[in-house]
């Protein structure tokens, strides 16, 4: 989701420090014998990258406090396919933890004709790690002054905006700011929301949607404006930028999000184990503050309150990705 730039800090913070993992704590044997092996952490992308960092940061807290290591293993693949069916397939003992996302648990399904497996009965909500808004930005010297400036000007021309990739939650959810609002609005596909930034300040798009983290470091330098956040509060990052809700759209709310989900039959017991355990690491004044400076909020979820939180954004997202007619395996 995020360019690898802004990511240096944490990863520098992360590292590969997950020895400490190793250390013997008390938390382990008093739960009984789960778990009594190290755990491997499974990320669908490479080395670097938000999902890959955050993951770490997180098994870097746990491992002390359930005397065990977490293994964090890259299998990088499109769609993070590869590392979904590999975490199926595993045991189903709490030992093997997926990390997940909108394209792994929401979107895949529908740009997906022939998935190894289905996220909705493979796999078990554990946790959920947090949101990132999504930000509409333009260039400072912009004519658009606001957001029905920009609506205003697309009835006469169409406009184009970029994202950092087809079937990205940063094109799915200016698609459906677009449904609801009447923009009109043409897709631009980039590499990465570094090229896409890019573009923007140079003047070769009219306008981008940028995950919070990509948009401050313009935001604070003056070199992008924000007009909109496609969600429902305004970020906490950047509280200067009024909501889609705000401004008359309360149907077009997205955000990027990641969680985390073990196979199916996972015990109930081991399931609510690593919801405590997660949850505890994130909300360390450690982790949540290395996650706020980078503008992600945090939202505590329990196991069953995730999987109604992905229940909601299925139905949302896989019936608009089939009428936009996005496919990624044809």
């Amino acid at each position: 989701m995020f360019g690898r730039r802004e990511w240096t800090r944490l990863a520098l913070g992360a590292g590969a420090g997950l020895a400490a993992g190793s250390v013997p704590g008390s938390g382990a044997r008093a739960q009984g014998s789960w778990p009594d092996r190290p755990l491997r952490w499974v990320v669908g992308y490479g080395a670097g990258g938000a999902s890959d960092i955050f993951a770490r940061m997180i098994a870097k807290q746990m491992g002390p406090t359930i005397g065990q290591s977490i293994v964090v293993e890259n299998r990088p693949s499109g769609g993070a396919i590869v590392a979904t069916e590999n975490v199926i397939r595993s045991p189903a003992d709490g030992y093997s933890l997926l990390h997940v996302d909108n394209g792994v648990l929401i979107y895949n399904p529908a740009l997906y004709a022939r998935l190894p497996f289905d996220p909705d009965k493979d796999l078990t909500s554990v946790a959920f790690i947090g949101r990132f808004p999504m930000l509409v930005l333009v260039r400072p010297e912009s004519p658009f002054a606001d957001f029905a400036g920009m609506l205003a000007e697309s009835k006469k021309r169409s406009l184009t905006f970029g994202t950092p990739a087809v079937a990205s939650p940063h094109q799915l959810a200016m698609e459906v700011l677009k449904r609801h609002s009447g923009l009109e609005a043409t897709h631009v596909p980039y590499r990465g929301m570094p090229a896409v930034l890019n573009d923007l300040v140079s003047g070769q798009v009219d306008c981008v949607v940028s995950d919070i983290t990509n948009a401050l470091p313009f935001l604070s330098t003056g070199r992008a404006r924000g007009i909109m956040v496609i969600g429902d509060s305004r970020a906490s990052a950047a509280p200067q930028v009024p909501t889609a809700v705000e401004l008359g759209y309360p149907r077009a709310v997205a955000y990027g999000w990641q969680g985390i989900s073990v196979a199916a039959a996972t015990a109930p017991a081991i399931v609510e184990r690593l919801n405590s355990l997660i949850r505890a690491a994130i909300e360390s004044p450690e982790v949540s503050k290395q996650m706020r400076d980078i503008g992600a909020e945090l939202v505590p979820r329990s196991p069953a309150e995730m999987a109604e939180f992905v229940r909601a954004e299925n139905a949302v997202w896989r019936p608009l990705i089939r009428d936009l007619a996005i496919r990624l395996d044809v």
